[in-house]
């Protein structure tokens, strides 16, 4: 079972810039869809974007254009750059490894501050 290590979080203005890992152990990440949740206070996680295990990424509209999902197999590490931070991008932020086969492990989370 593949085990999973955010970091990176931390406390930052709006219009800062993040960037935070998710360090994977017991299995190499190219055999899952890498994914990145977050959960702010009171509300539902929610999907902030996909990095394929084949090609291709998906960002929610919210971070389009601000965020980008990376993979490094090599480190099997997964990394989630966030630029031009707002405030309602304050969450803690989730790693997760889905593969079909095996399911789903999700990371302990890594807290991000955006303050205004």
């Amino acid at each position: 079972q593949v085990r999973l290590v955010e970091s990176g979080g931390g406390l930052v203005q709006a219009g800062g810039s993040l960037r935070l890992s998710c360090a994977a152990s017991g299995r190499a990440i190219s055999m899952y869809d890498m994914r990145w949740f977050r959960q702010a206070p009171g509300k539902e996680r929610e999907l902030v974007a996909i990095i394929w295990r084949g090609t291709g990424t998906y960002y929610a509209d919210s971070v389009k254009g601000r965020f980008t999902i990376s993979r490094d197999n090599a480190k099997n590490t997964v990394y989630l750059q966030m630029n031009n931070l707002k405030p309602e991008d304050t969450a803690v932020y989730y790693c997760n490894a889905n593969n079909a086969g095996t399911g789903s492990v999700w990371g302990q989370g890594t807290q991000v501050t955006v303050s205004s």
